[in-house]
């Protein structure tokens, strides 16, 4: 008896699994077609552009390690747009979040030593950086939180202004305080981090670091926190029905900031990452365009922890295997461009290729956000 009731669990398991990756898999592959068909209709062969990404992407040890160092700022963004999913708000404000949170780690990373005249050791000021990071990001995403949950302000308008506040600040700052003092840079960027900021990377002679393990470790905190804590189920009831929780006793204005909160302290985390583990410092620019495809890559993911892995898995997978392509074919890199936004189009109005492949509705959809009222 106990035999079969794991198997049912397993089999019940493996179907809601299914049941979950169907139309997201279907829709990568409608959006491959698609794309394929825009190749050959300028002048390309589309097998071997495909060949080509996957060469790119998968085709050695260095490859899987670019897009590994790819995944990983994906990872955390794409975490935080899920996270704010599930609790039935819409985080347009990844990018300034990534934005001010890398500014932080990479001021933290090369002035505290200065300001206190010595190198601090790595397990000093290596939590010190990306603490700093973790902190803007959350202070940034719980302002628009809070504007929801006390006065109703919709959080899709509010973090979209405040990109462009967070990103102005940036850019005065890496222009002006914070600008590299060194004679021979032109461009605006910081200083270089100290070796003691530094996340190290896991194998000598490729860039994959351990910022890439830490994603996944990430990943499993969300989902552990999602669905085996208190907190995680008071986000997705708030997420569900807020006037349900409001009657269950959840303090739904408190869960609504902090969901928003913790959102911005994944996306700060993605921009501490890029300045620890890889670029050693902060440029501008760098990260354009991370915390809008975190927003496909959520989706896509069906805004759960493992989703937006796989997701950002493929989401860099394409970005780092289109230069190998554009070298074999002579294809331009825009293509991936393309195929993304089909990807997003496929997933976002799922009714089209449950329409295109005959697929009923099970479960949920997702709850992108909840009217333009408190």
């Amino acid at each position: 008896m106990q035999k079969k009731d794991i198997r049912t669990i397993l089999k019940d398991t493996l179907q809601a699994a299914k049941d979950a990756m169907l139309v997201p898999l279907l829709a990568v592959m409608t959006a491959i077609v698609i794309g394929g068909i825009v190749i050959a209709a300028v002048g390309g062969n589309p097998f071997a552009a495909y060949a080509g990404l996957f060469e790119g992407s998968f085709g050695s040890v260095k490859a899987l390690s670019e897009t590994a160092v790819w995944a990983s700022p994906y990872i955390f963004a794409g975490l935080a747009v899920a996270l704010a999913f599930k609790g039935g708000l819409f985080n347009i404000g990844a990018e300034g979040q990534l934005a001010l949170g890398a500014v932080a780690s990479a001021w933290v990373g090369y002035a505290l030593p200065e300001m206190l005249g010595i190198e601090l050791p790595m397990i000093i000021h290596l939590p010190l950086v990306i603490l700093a990071g973790l902190l803007f990001g959350l202070l940034w995403g719980a302002i628009p939180g809070a504007l929801k949950a006390y006065t109703g302000a919709h959080e899709v308008i509010n973090t979209i202004m405040m990109n462009y506040i967070a990103l102005n600040m940036v850019s005065f700052l890496l222009n002006g305080p914070m600008k590299d003092k060194n004679p021979l840079n032109v461009i605006a960027r910081t200083p270089e981090i100290a070796a003691g900021a530094r996340i190290p990377v896991l194998f000598d002679g490729l860039r994959i670091h351990w910022g890439f393990i830490l994603a996944l470790v990430v990943a499993f905190l969300i989902w552990w926190l999602l669905w085996k804590t208190t907190l995680g189920f008071e986000i997705r009831t708030v997420g569900l029905n807020p006037d349900a929780a409001k009657y269950a006793g959840i303090n739904y204005k408190r869960i609504m900031t902090l969901t928003m909160a913790l959102s911005g302290m994944l996306a700060g985390l993605a921009g501490t990452i890029e300045v620890t583990a890889l670029n050693y410092r902060h440029e501008l620019g760098f990260s354009v365009g991370y915390g809008f495809e975190a927003i496909a890559i959520a989706l896509l993911g069906k805004t759960h922890p493992l989703g937006v892995v796989l997701a950002s898995i493929l989401f860099a997978a394409m970005r780092n295997g289109a230069t190998r392509m554009q070298f074999l074919t002579q294809i331009p890199v825009d293509i991936i461009s393309v195929i993304q936004a089909l990807i997003l189009l496929f997933v976002a109005a799922d009714a089209i290729v449950r329409y295109i492949y005959r697929i009923r509705q099970k479960g949920d959809k997702v709850v992108l956000t909840r009217g333009w009222g408190g």
